[in-house]
């Protein structure tokens, strides 16, 4: 008796809650779907997924018998869970597309699908449909730019030699996962293609590319990276922007100016708004008959479907579009306009089309930032802070200033979790430069962009264009500025699964609760925090081929096997191992003992001494001298199969060891070993292959 009475009390406490919070329930439908999604990818087999559809099915059950709000909100959950989990497994299935087996140089007749231009690296980017049964319906070649013949644009047909290889998967733990984005995005294989290339059959002149034409445009106007910002903000082309200021920006915490986002279409549809309202009301029948607010808002839908299109309407583009629709749709219909409830409805809409983006770094970072601003700016403490009032000038602009800056720190918490996550890196001053860099883009970089076009067609832009550039210089010094500064960026290395989702679900519980036990959720935040900190570095990184380790020095460094790593490697081994000092070379360490083919070192992780060596060559070695090098090592790694006699004394990675494991991280101390593969069955992992045929090898080809 007394536990049923418990029960009830404990019954009773819940509903009294969730019926102060009704208002916020609907807020969750977006993250039960999204846990839904986030379980398929995290649960390795269909056996696992099946399992989860069936635990689901028992909470709605348990929803559908139990009374009042509480029955509603598991009902709801537990549908909404089962419905991610079956939406993405059927997404990933319905995307199904053999993927090449090996690398392969073959020959090329296929129609042009999407061009995308990187004047920066001097290259195109190409996605062609090859039309052969034995290569993968789409693939994606990069080009010399000096290579491209006139004509190559969408809808010509092509014929060219390329070396193909299959999407690449992460190639050590933590890092980007290529392979899954090609699956969802169709991509069977990539490579390079070299000269000649012909042109077959032009495109149709209708068919035009707006979108490179304007960004060509653009760049004949502002030269540089200002110049690829320009048009970045424009049609959303990055081409053009140098590899150096796209890591400023980065550094700096500003690189989602260069990603058309929620950003860039609130001001075009907010500028679309105001002119054609001012126009209008210009004329005082028009005033007096028609609802030009409702007017107005059309032409800013019109607006912001429009630029939507024009900049390659990308997924962070739509959702930002749709965000804009229903704000629109919202004052239209006199409701109050940015809510969550708005934010909800956006991210619902964007995991049904799209589930896999939730995936992304681009969906995580974007709602994150949206959550972050509402639900700081619907919190009755900010709005008696900074909420509008009767004063003068001198007291609105630090209060508005106080906005921004407490804005910017919301949104840098928010966004810290994810850019340790994905990028194992994340800006420290990025709240102080939004505060500049957020107004001269939204007010003076955008507009007079769009002034100049309009002059340019009547030839008066070249003014317009000159103050456009002055204020790219301005941001581009900004980004410059704050990324050289010292403590600009902190590193630490992979981040795991459990603690970003424990982040993640602190977040959220903070964000979306309105009464006091949103403050339970500092708990799992706190605790996905000392996680991520008590994660011991790696001290030992091996990338997927075997070509590539990193090891740790004393000082905190990485030191490279191979003298000549290319940056990319450099930069993925560096940060996989949470330093952001620049790697060193392995054979010019003290205690390294190196030879053409062959590097040893120890390493001190503790009280123990730890032996690591690997191969540098290709090239055989003297059987006794390596079985004896082997037997003496407690790690050794190899880019080739290892003779049975090789027996290290803890771990060998050779090319069968990694063909299993993939990339490799060791943390010596903790005896931690992360492995990219594990026992998944996602079909990104064993995907359907076709076998490619060689084409004989004439001048030019890679052999």
């Amino acid at each position: 008796m007394g536990g049923g009475a418990a029960f009830r009390q404990i019954g009773g406490a819940i509903e009294r809650w969730l019926e102060a919070e009704r208002g916020q329930l609907p807020l969750w439908l977006p993250v039960a779907l999204g846990g839904g999604i986030t379980a398929w990818f995290l649960l390795p087999d269909a056996s696992r997924w099946i399992g989860f559809l069936l635990a689901c099915a028992a909470v709605a059950l348990l929803g559908l018998a139990l009374p009042g709000r509480l029955g509603r909100a598991l009902l709801i959950g537990g549908l909404a869970m089962a419905a991610g989990c079956g939406l993405i497994w059927w997404r990933a299935e319905r995307v199904a597309a053999p993927v090449l087996a090996r690398p392969a140089v073959v020959e090329i007749i296929g129609r042009v699908v999407r061009v995308e231009r990187m004047p920066a690296r001097e290259l195109m980017r190409v996605t062609l449909l090859p039309g052969r049964s034995d290569l993968p319906p789409r693939v994606r070649v990069n080009l010399e730019a000096k290579d491209v013949p006139a004509g190559l644009a969408p809808d010509a047909v092509i014929k060219l030699r390329a070396r193909l290889m299959p999407p690449a998967e992460a190639a050590v733990p933590g890092g980007y996962d290529f392979a899954r984005t090609a699956w969802f995005a169709g991509l069977g294989a990539t490579g390079k293609g070299f000269d000649p290339i012909e042109v077959v059959t032009p495109a149709k002149a209708s068919g035009a590319d707006l979108r490179a034409s304007l960004s060509a445009h653009i760049q004949s106007r502002i030269e540089g990276s200002g110049g690829g910002i320009a048009s970045a903000l424009a049609t959303g082309d990055q081409g053009a922007i140098a590899m150096e200021d796209v890591e400023a920006m980065q550094r700096s915490g500003l690189a989602h100016l260069l990603s058309v986002s929620g950003l860039h279409v609130t001001a075009v549809t907010a500028a679309a708004m105001l002119l054609v309202l001012k126009l209008l009301a210009l004329s005082p029948t028009l005033a007096l008959r028609w609802r030009l607010p409702l007017v107005a808002a059309g032409a800013g839908a019109l607006a912001a479907i429009g630029y939507t299109w024009l900049t390659g309407a990308e997924v962070p583009t739509i959702r930002s579009c749709v965000a804009a629709l229903l704000v629109l749709l919202a004052l239209s219909l006199g409701r109050e306009a940015i809510t969550l409830r708005l934010v909800a409805a956006g991210a619902t809409i964007v995991l049904l089309l799209w589930p896999e983006a939730l995936a992304g770094a681009s969906f995580q970072l974007s709602f994150a930032a949206v959550t972050a601003i509402v639900a700081l700016h619907e919190s009755p403490r900010m709005q008696g802070w900074f909420g509008k009032r009767e004063e003068g000038r001198g007291a609105a602009l630090p209060r508005g200033a106080g906005v921004l800056l407490v804005t910017g720190f919301a949104v840098e918490l928010a966004l810290m979790p994810i850019g340790l996550f994905h990028f194992h890196q994340a800006g420290l001053y990025g709240a102080l430069a939004n505060i500049v860099a957020i107004p001269l883009t939204t007010f003076v970089i955008m507009p007079l962009e769009a002034l100049a076009l309009a002059l340019d067609l009547v030839g008066l832009g070249g003014p317009a264009w000159w103050l456009t550039a002055r204020a790219l210089d301005l941001l581009l010094w900004i980004a410059r500025t704050t990324a050289a500064a010292p403590g600009a960026v902190a590193a630490f290395p992979s981040m795991p699964n459990g603690a970003f989702a424990l982040m993640m679900a602190g977040g959220l519980w903070l964000a979306l609760w309105r009464t006091r036990v949103r403050w339970v959720g500092a708990v799992p935040l706190v605790a996905g925090l000392l996680w991520m900190l008590a994660t011991p570095a790696p001290d030992l990184i091996v990338t997927g081929d075997g070509r590539h380790l990193a090891v740790r020095m004393p000082d905190g460094s990485m030191a490279l096997l191979r003298d000549r790593a290319g940056d990319y490697t450099r930069d993925m081994l560096a940060e996989t191992g949470g330093s952001d000092a620049e790697p060193v070379v392995l054979s010019e360490q003290p205690g390294a003992r190196c030879s053409l083919d062959s590097c040893m070192i120890e390493h001190r992780a503790g009280s123990r001494v730890w032996r690591v060596a690997a191969t540098r060559s290709p090239y055989a070695l003297p059987w006794a001298e390596f079985t004896a090098l082997c037997r003496r090592v407690d790690v050794m790694i190899s880019d080739r199969r290892l003779p049975a006699g090789c027996t290290p004394r803890w771990l060998k990675l050779d090319r069968p060891a990694l063909a299993r494991t993939g990339g490799v991280a060791i943390a010596f101390r903790s005896g931690r070993v992360t492995m990219v593969r594990g026992a998944g069955q996602h079909p990104w992992l064993n995907p359907p292959k076709v076998q490619p045929s060689y084409v004989p090898a004439g001048k030019g080809d890679y052999r």
